[in-house]
């Protein structure tokens, strides 16, 4: 490998969390760097679902110092790093062997063109749009602008994240009008005297971000905003943030009998035993998807008309609430989730279209089929 297709891990990480921020992740998540500096040259990198010793063995033998993870190595908090547990061999290892560990989780699933996307996808499913959107992630911004200043400071509030509703950005609304100020003793006011009432024309601006882009939108805002005091008003909003949440549902080109398309699906996904409810002799022309534990969506898919709701990890009594409404498909956790690996692949060679980039041939899925 020539010495220009070294790169550092901190360009890696953040050309994945450009695409999943690490934000999204769930309370319960460790999504992110879970060893190794941020500042390490990386030569190659190796993606898998989860991080076993055979997976780290395997990035030795390929002479890899970064393994790119779905599930992360660390969930919870440890007191030791032994050979006692196979989450302390696998960190010493990785560790003795200057191998760097990155993981994107959660807030890869919570993403349009995630997890389940990538699932969808497979399927041939048009007409995508996100199972369950989040509520109450998103902010509502409201400023007054001098006039001249306007375009300026509204692309900079752009330039910053703000404005993006669904597949569009660059989105805000503008009233003109008369603001009114009286500069105290102490300031130097951008017009008018001090002392005297100032009007002047005036550009409300209103646009819309996420809540974890507020440190960012804001400094925009003050940076270019020509006055001392710059008004501005920050509105939570209740409204569904459609471009992110969990599950995909989606319309296949033509309708398929429940049995074809569960034969199809247990094929695609090389699953060992699919479980599912009573189809009916159904024909499946909409589906929900759900890469991961989904059975917490299964309302949504049934309110969005889908016929069959792909996902996994399934209770014995939760496949009663289907109802008769919807067939469950419960083709497993790995198996519904195994696309991701070409995700980040796809995100890592776009960004560094000459880097080393190996998917891992290690099936680390612990449930193993008769």
């Amino acid at each position: 490998m020539s010495e220009a297709s070294i790169i550092m891990l901190k360009d890696i990480i953040g050309a994945i969390e450009a695409t999943a921020p690490p934000a999204l992740q769930e309370s319960y998540d460790n999504s992110g760097l879970q060893a190794g500096s941020r500042e390490s040259e990386i030569t190659g990198a190796l993606i898998c679902i989860d991080i076993t010793e055979k997976i780290v063995e395997e990035a030795i033998d390929l002479k890899l110092n970064l393994i790119i993870s779905h599930h992360p190595l660390i969930f919870s908090g440890i007191k030791s790093i032994t050979e006692a547990d196979a989450t302390g061999r696998i960190l010493r290892k990785a560790i003795k062997n200057d191998i760097a560990l990155y993981s994107a989780h959660t807030n890869l699933d919570s993403i349009s063109g995630g997890v389940s996307s990538k699932l969808a996808d497979k399927l041939g499913l048009i007409n995508q749009t996100i199972l369950e959107p989040r509520a109450g992630r998103l902010v509502k911004l409201v400023t007054f602008v001098p006039y001249a200043y306007a375009d300026k400071v509204r692309q900079s509030l752009f330039d910053a994240g703000a404005g993006k509703i669904g597949n569009y950005d660059s989105c805000s609304y503008n009233i003109t009008g008369e603001g009114t100020f009286k500069a105290g003793d102490n300031t130097n006011p951008f017009a008018g005297a001090k002392g005297v009432l100032h009007k002047e024309a005036e550009v409300r601006i209103e646009t819309i971000f996420p809540d974890y882009l507020e440190s960012s939108v804001v400094k925009a805002l003050l940076s270019f905003h020509p006055y001392e005091e710059a008004a501005y008003d920050l509105y939570p909003l209740k409204n569904k943030w459609v471009n992110t949440g969990f599950g995909v549902v989606g319309n296949l080109n033509k309708p398929m009998p429940a049995k074809e398309f569960l034969t199809m699906l247990k094929q695609l996904t090389n699953s060992g035993c699919i479980r599912h409810t009573e189809s009916f002799g159904k024909d499946i022309s909409r589906v929900a998807v759900c890469g991961g534990s989904g059975s917490s969506l299964l309302k949504e898919a049934i309110r969005s008309k889908a016929e069959i709701f792909v996902s996994a990890d399934f209770k014995y009594h939760q496949f009663f609430d289907s109802d008769n409404k919807i067939i469950i498909a419960d083709i497993g956790h790995y198996e519904s989730e195994q696309f991701t690996k070409e995700l980040f692949f796809e995100i890592v060679t776009k960004n560094f279209p000459n880097f080393a980039v190996h998917l891992s041939k290690v099936n680390s899925n612990p449930i193993k089929y008769l």
